[in-house]
Parts: structure tokens; sequence; C-alpha cells
């Protein structure tokens, strides 16, 4: 019996694992790192602040927001996403990174632990939304915000829908917009930023 699509997608990019999981990881280094870049600069995480990743990948994202604040968390479904971002923040000197499996609905971060978090490209994955949005809450400190992105093709509900999920769980001053990576095929980014007050 043949191995489905959604199988190898989900090898390669939901759950990045062995062979198929580092290409993943790879074309996802290339095909996000604007993406992640951009949410980090509309973040901007200041030099005292921990800064928590959901799906870091192969950790593009992840090391921007590493060179900008005090402390940073990844954390992904994947060992072996995790394992790419070890290895990307090492051969950048950046060994104090943590970086742990878990998901969007448990994370392992203690409550209102975080002053930013940042999630590209996985919200799509999340198997339970109304859960990851409450475990982001519930991780942010008061006055954290959560800046997320993903391909706008792939959401499986529109970004106005996703602020109002995310209204469900507490959180306030929400702003969703759209944004054009640069690069030729680039996809339209939806993105959102809302605050726990």
């Amino acid at each position: 019996m043949g191995t489905s699509i959604s199988t190898l997608l989900d090898r390669t990019f939901g759950h990045p694992r062995g062979l198929l999981g580092r290409i993943g990881g790879s074309l996802m280094a290339r095909g996000n790192g604007a993406t992640e870049l951009h949410v980090v600069e509309v973040a901007r995480p200041g030099a005292e602040e921990t800064v928590l990743v959901l799906g870091p990948g192969p950790g593009v994202g992840l090391l921007a927001a590493a060179r900008r604040s005090g402390t940073v968390v990844g954390v992904d479904p994947s060992a072996e996403m995790v394992a790419r971002c070890r290895e990307r923040c090492a051969a950048a000197g950046r060994a104090g990174v943590e970086l742990r499996t878990g998901s969007a609905a448990a994370t392992g971060q203690a409550s209102g632990s975080v002053d930013v978090l940042l999630s590209v490209n996985n919200v799509q994955l999340w198997t339970d939304r109304n859960a990851g949005f409450t475990e982001a809450f519930r991780v942010l400190g008061p006055g954290g915000r959560l800046v997320l992105s993903a391909h706008e093709r792939w959401l499986p509900v529109s970004r106005h829908e996703l602020a109002r999920e995310a209204e469900a769980a507490g959180f306030t001053r929400l702003q969703t917009w759209v944004w054009d990576p640069p690069g030729r095929g680039a996809g339209r980014a939806a993105q959102l930023r809302a605050y726990r007050d």
C-alpha cells in the first residue's frame, strides 16, 4: 500500500523527519526566511525580553529573535527541526537558546513567562487552534504580544476569523493585515498581532 500525499506532506513540513524532513527544512529556510525576519521586526523584541517561537522549523526566525532579545525558546513538534535549530544556533554562536519538542497547545512554558510569542507558517498545522491560542495567552505575561503569520492560501479560516479566535482566548488590540514577501513566487502572508493586557 502506497504512502498518501498527506502523509508525505506531514513528514516534509508538518512534523518533519528523516530525509523528507531535511528536505522540508531546507525549503522552509529558503521559503519562509523573509517572512520570519519580517515577523521579528514587527514584534520588536527587546534585549531584556523572553521570546517563544512556536514551530521554528530550521530556525531562521528563532536566530533573528535571539540576536535581539535576552532569552529565546523554540518549541517544535519535530525532533528533526529542533536538531536543525540547534545546529543553526550553534553555528552562529548562539548556544544559549533553549529548544524542545512540544506543540502550540503544550509548550512546556511557565504561565506568564514570555514577553513575545512568534509563529510563522504553522497555525494551519495546529491540531486545535483554540487550545493553541489559550496556551499562547497563558504563557504571555501582561503586556505580552503575539505575532503570527501564515501563507494566506493555506489558512484554514480567514485572517479575520483567526483574530476572532485569538480574541476568544482573551487577546486584545488585535490587528490583521497581509504582507507580500519579496522574491519571485513568494506567497502572500496573512498576519496577526495581538496583546495580552
